[in-house]
């Protein structure tokens, strides 16, 4: 595990198509780099993520990195949809749907067709991916299907991927899981899982893998364009407003906002990871080079005092 992460669902194409060549050089690249956890799940193009990620993987030795992936939507062949894309944010065809599947034999199923597209002999993580909708089906079956691949040593680690931490924090309450994945709710943008979720994992001991830092665009350049992405929808004003704010502060002490933002988010001692998707070699070489580069620590001070910044926040 190391504290940069690859998120891998860029490379199945999320919002536009990315040609294969590509997409290995991004995973080859952060290997280069000295990135050791990569994260995917079949969602994300719908299968395209696992396969691209385990090809650039296959010839590395198992043991030296982290693999997560997640289970809650079984793929099913489609050849009704032949000559489609797909229509749940990935360009890529519509060889398969998904299906809502948190059973525990749909948990066993998804694990295992997540291996055999990896073309690995296990993973290491797995998180239910988002179960919103799903709370008694996730929490009645597939839990403890995961509990249990977890005690027979098929899986190390268990959890959920969410884009929320409110039902995140109840899993943490109600079951026995080690990590979860949270989606743009811990940000330099946003950071309401403060109140009480982040303080029970440091108690609990339960390691957040950070994902979505950038907010899904708004923080991923200093100065964001109108209509930037935020939650994978574009920006309401106050919030476009609000990012060109922080841009403007962090540009007085020398740093780059997306800098500025995985710095944040690591600084949680709940954070073993944060986790950042890259469309190409370019993207991950710029993030793991600012991810790297020290920040004055006089630049989160004056984000609190210009009222970006909850004071209760931990900063490097």
């Amino acid at each position: 595990m190391t504290s940069l992460g690859f998120g891998a669902a860029v490379i199945g194409g999320l919002h536009r198509w990315v040609d294969e060549d590509t997409a290995l050089d991004a995973v080859n690249t952060a290997w280069d780099l000295g990135i050791r956890y990569y994260d995917t799940a079949p969602h994300y193009g719908i299968g395209t993520s696992e396969r691209r990620l385990g090809k650039a993987l296959a010839a590395r030795p198992r043991d030296e990195y982290t693999i997560s992936t997640k289970v809650g939507r079984m793929l099913v062949p489609s050849p009704e949809l032949a000559g489609q894309r797909d229509t749940e944010g990935f360009d890529v065809p519509a060889d398969f749907r998904r299906e809502w599947d948190f059973s525990a034999d749909g948990v066993r199923r998804s694990i295992e067709s997540s291996v055999d597209r990896l073309g690995m002999d296990r993973v290491d993580i797995v998180f239910m991916h988002d179960p919103d909708d799903h709370w008694e089906w996730a929490v009645g079956e597939a839990y403890p299907a995961l509990h249990e691949l977890r005690a027979q040593g098929v899986v190390k680690s268990i959890g959920a991927g969410m884009n929320q931490w409110e039902m995140l924090e109840r899993f943490v309450r109600e079951t026995e899981v080690d990590t979860h994945m949270l989606a743009g709710r811990y940000t330099l943008l946003e950071q309401t899982a403060l109140d009480s979720f982040l303080p029970l994992c440091v108690e609990r001991k339960v390691s957040i893998m950070a994902a979505g830092v950038f907010n899904s665009g708004l923080l991923a350049v200093d100065r964001p364009p109108a209509g930037a992405n935020y939650n994978y929808e574009a920006a309401p004003s106050e919030l476009h407003a609000r990012a060109l704010r922080i841009g403007e502060v962090c540009a007085r002490h020398g740093v780059s906002v997306p800098q500025a933002a995985m710095a944040f988010v690591a600084a949680h001692p709940a954070v073993a990871s944060v986790v950042v998707g890259a469309r190409d070699a370019a993207q991950i070489t710029r993030n793991a080079e600012l991810f790297a580069k020290p920040i004055p620590a006089d630049l989160w001070p004056d984000l609190v005092e210009s009222g970006l910044l909850r004071p209760d926040a931990p900063t490097p």
